[in-house]
């Protein structure tokens, strides 16, 4: 699984204009995608939708396993896998 320390996915929601509908933008180091906003999904599965596709665009093999956060910008997408997976316990 080709990950490196600086593999993240930002996503970002890109408001309708006059000629535009709403959308979602999700960018990495290696390039970027626009997808129509899925009004039958909620807002964070838009955004998951997006990073899917932009995946599948690039022919990443980051694979399925991700950790989200999010601020007022959008939201962040860091794959991880079960060897570098770390769980803090009680």
């Amino acid at each position: 699984m080709g990950i490196s320390s600086s593999a993240i996915i930002t996503t970002k929601f890109l408001g309708p204009t006059n000629s535009r509908g709403a959308r979602i933008k999700a960018s990495c180091q290696a390039g970027s995608i626009t997808v129509p906003w899925d009004h039958s999904l909620d807002s964070s599965l838009c955004h998951a939708k997006a990073v899917k596709a932009l995946i599948e665009k690039l022919g990443l093999s980051w694979g399925n396993k991700f950790t989200v956060g999010s601020d007022n910008d959008g939201y962040y997408f860091i794959p991880c896998a079960d060897w570098n997976t770390f769980y803090f316990e009680d």
